[in-house]
């Protein structure tokens, strides 16, 4: 089964973007534990930079200097039969991998 990765974008004004990703899960990793390992290597548990993790940018059409930034937010992992359609095609234990390099600080 693959695996659905749902983050969001929050601005400064609590205006949320959503977006989910398909990810291949090869090793069929359970869900507590694909939750737990990606909690582990974002920042506070929750937060990551979206583009430096491969995924889509989920910001407004429109720039707000106040409230705007480069934060996206973890929301869940959930199983699915949806076709993979992460765009670097990778796996799950490959994506939590490039999180934990992107968050390295």
């Amino acid at each position: 089964m693959n695996i659905c990765f749902s983050y969001l974008y929050r601005d400064a004004g609590n205006y949320k973007n959503w977006g989910e990703v398909v990810f291949t899960n090869k090793t069929d990793i359970e869900l507590k534990l694909l939750e737990l390992q990606i909690r582990k290597v974002l920042i506070d548990g929750e937060f990551f930079i979206a583009e430096k993790s491969g995924l889509k940018k989920l910001k407004f059409p429109k720039y707000i200097e106040e409230l705007d930034h480069d934060w996206h937010e973890f929301h869940s992992v959930k199983n699915t039969k949806e076709t993979p359609n992460d765009k670097n095609e990778r796996d799950i234990v490959d994506f939590i991998e490039h999180i934990k390099r992107a968050t390295k600080i």
